[in-house]
């Protein structure tokens, strides 16, 4: 079969991971093809996922910062408030975002063909546009950075109006009154507390006993705290047993027996690798666990000359390391020698407050190094930028070896934790010492100051356990800490 048209890459899906794996082939020379599904290059990331919901969550926080100055100003957010109104903004990030995208990869010298890809075989790829128009396309190798979708459960009726997934929750055209999230991980708790921070009545179901069970217990109680204060519920160690529309709201009952109903129902309960539009029996491509791309450590499939990146592959399903992954798997594939294997990846989720962590987690560190680890806490209320920016509520967890020195993982709850979190990330990667916090200059009133704070707590317990006054420079920091 011969084809309309011959790349060397052909990368299928324009999601970061596609982007970055197109960029840097791109760079290196190489003719380079993008197939993109939706109606513009940036998959879900752009349109449906990340910048939608942040771009929603920051009209969140300004409205919530606006009540909490009810005394200098007169709002009051209206009753039939429409979504599209809050997220006014949407259209011009997303229109400037994908016109960056697109402009960048033109100027790369990549084309962009809009449509279903699948493959004929490893080195043909077919593309079927919207119109039904089919243009067969030969390439060297292929990169499938086609992403992920919401898992909808068999049980639950979506329907995409009056019981939503991830990618239709923000089709809503009216702010719900109440709201009903089945699910209690990343997409659940940043969409549980930003609507309920808008003034809907939430409630979060989950079978686990608290949301977000894999980051540090001590974060997610203090995002369950500021959940609840803004009129949260969550229940947890429970399942949903049935869920209907039942002509003027959505019914669901747990399995203890409980009613629950709600204007409108969120359905968040994990995300399906798309892969089977691509036709893949048609190269024998090796299918991992739960259905994700199994790829080695340089993101090469079971067929040599493909590769996958990003939420196809399964976790962590992060944009940010999506990116990297694309950028290696082009490289491996021009020949370059392997790096090592991404270990530090820092999380970040924008929920209300912000959670990241980066490193070990304190049970990971006492598995590794036993109890005598040191860990060091600073609450925001005792730093000057967090009065002042009205973050009182959140904390900085440092967690050292046993000696009380070097820098295990930084844990993280509170607005702006999600680039807070990088300082320590520098830390780790580079061996510094703890006391590298306390001898060095950090600007005045910021929340970076949270890290001296947290590394003179190490320092203290670090001297109370070796029986002895700290040195005298550490000492001194300590003073002047009381006297603050």
């Amino acid at each position: 079969m011969t084809p309309d048209e011959t790349y060397d890459l052909i990368v299928i899906g324009s999601g970061p991971g596609g982007q970055k794996a197109a960029d840097q082939a791109s760079k290196a020379g190489l003719k380079v093809a993008i197939v993109e599904r939706e109606r513009a290059v940036g998959g879900t990331c752009v349109h449906l996922g990340t910048i939608p919901s942040k771009t929603l969550r920051e009209a969140a926080l300004t409205i919530a910062t606006l009540k909490r100055n009810a005394d200098v100003f007169d709002f009051k957010l209206k009753d039939d408030m429409e979504v599209s109104t809050l997220m006014r903004r949407l259209d011009t990030v997303l229109q400037s975002y994908t016109s960056f995208i697109s402009q960048h990869i033109g100027t790369s010298g990549g084309k962009v063909y809009l449509g279903r890809a699948s493959f004929i075989d490893k080195n043909t790829v077919l593309v079927t546009t919207v119109k039904g128009t089919k243009i067969i396309l030969g390439t060297k190798n292929v990169v499938i950075a086609t992403g992920s979708r919401p898992r909808t459960p068999p049980d639950i009726p979506v329907d995409h109006e009056h019981i939503l997934d991830s990618d239709s929750i923000l089709s809503m055209i009216y702010l719900p009154r109440s709201l009903t999230v089945i699910g209690a991980g990343v997409i659940a708790s940043e969409y549980a507390s930003i609507f309920s921070l808008l003034g809907v009545r939430v409630t979060m179901i989950d079978r686990t006993p608290r949301p977000l069970m894999f980051m540090e217990p001590e974060l997610t109680e203090k995002f369950l705290d500021n959940f609840t204060r803004n009129g949260g519920t969550y229940i947890g160690n429970a399942k949903a047993k049935s869920v209907e529309w039942n002509g003027l709201q959505v019914r669901a009952v747990l399995d203890s027996g409980e009613e629950l109903l709600s204007d409108k129902m969120l359905v968040a309960q994990g995300r399906l690798a798309n892969v089977e539009p691509l036709n893949l029996d048609s190269v024998e491509m090796e299918l991992g666990r739960n259905g994700v791309i199994a790829v080695d450590g340089d993101y090469q499939t079971s067929v040599p000359n493909i590769y996958a990146v990003g939420d196809v592959i399964g976790p962590p399903s992060l944009a940010s390391v999506s990116m990297e992954q694309g950028r290696r798997a082009i490289d491996h594939m021009l020949g370059e020698k392997s790096k090592d294997a991404i270990e530090l990846v820092p999380i970040g989720i924008y929920s209300v407050p912000e959670l990241s962590s980066v490193g070990l987690s304190e049970e990971q560190a006492r598995e590794k190094y036993g109890d005598a680890i040191v860990i060091g806490r600073a609450n925001f209320e005792e730093v000057a930028r967090g009065q002042i920016a009205g973050i009182q509520d959140g904390m900085l967890k440092m967690i050292a070896d046993p000696q009380g020195k070097r820098l295990l993982g930084v844990h993280i709850v509170a607005e702006g934790a999600t680039d807070l979190v990088h300082v320590g990330e520098m830390a780790i990667l580079n061996g510094n010492d703890i006391d590298c916090f306390l001898e060095n200059i950090l600007n005045f009133p910021t929340l970076g100051e949270a890290y001296r704070i947290a590394a003179l707590d190490i320092a203290n317990k670090r001297a109370k356990r070796a029986s002895k006054k700290p040195e005298p420079r550490i000492q001194k920091l300590l003073d002047e800490a009381e006297l603050n």
